[in-house]
């Protein structure tokens, strides 16, 4: 008499090396694929929430320049024209949120990401930016300057 099915015994023990092996498997890819995701995908920060800023001293700017600050956790851009007016912009490009600049030698605020041209008012003028630049209010108290949301 020829037995062809295996005995339970030893049927049970394939599959409980199968099981272990799978699993085994399945950890193997998920310590590679977990790291991979997480780092691809980087978790959402929450916006700290400023009412304003204090940009510096009014004595520290130079005329016909530029500078970013820091508000909050986005960057701001103030310039001084070369009359003496102060100027504040959101410093985050339209179009792919690179951040901006002042070239003083166009006049103009300049995002390098694509060659995109803001005025010293923040409208667009030339390049792939959809829309102005978001306008800051300027306040001088004294020597200090303060940029604050505009309302």
């Amino acid at each position: 008499m020829n037995q062809t099915s295996e005995t339970p015994d030893r049927q049970s023990k394939r599959d409980f090396l199968k099981i272990i092996l799978s699993g085994g498997v399945v950890a193997f890819f998920g310590a590679i694929l977990y790291p991979l995701f997480e780092y691809l995908i980087p978790p959402k920060q929450a916006e700290v929430e400023v009412s304003s800023v204090k940009a510096g001293k009014l004595s520290e700017i130079a005329n016909d320049s530029g500078q970013i600050i820091k508000f909050g956790t986005k960057p701001v851009i103030l310039i001084r024209t070369a009359e003496g007016e102060l100027r504040a912009f959101s410093a985050t490009c339209t179009h792919l949120d690179c951040t901006v600049q002042y070239r003083k030698d166009f006049g103009t605020i300049w995002c390098a990401c694509h060659n995109g041209k803001y005025d010293l008012h923040g409208k667009n003028i030339s390049g792939p930016p959809p829309r102005p630049l978001d306008e800051m209010r300027v306040v001088v108290q004294g020597d200090d300057i303060l940029i604050s949301k505009k309302v």
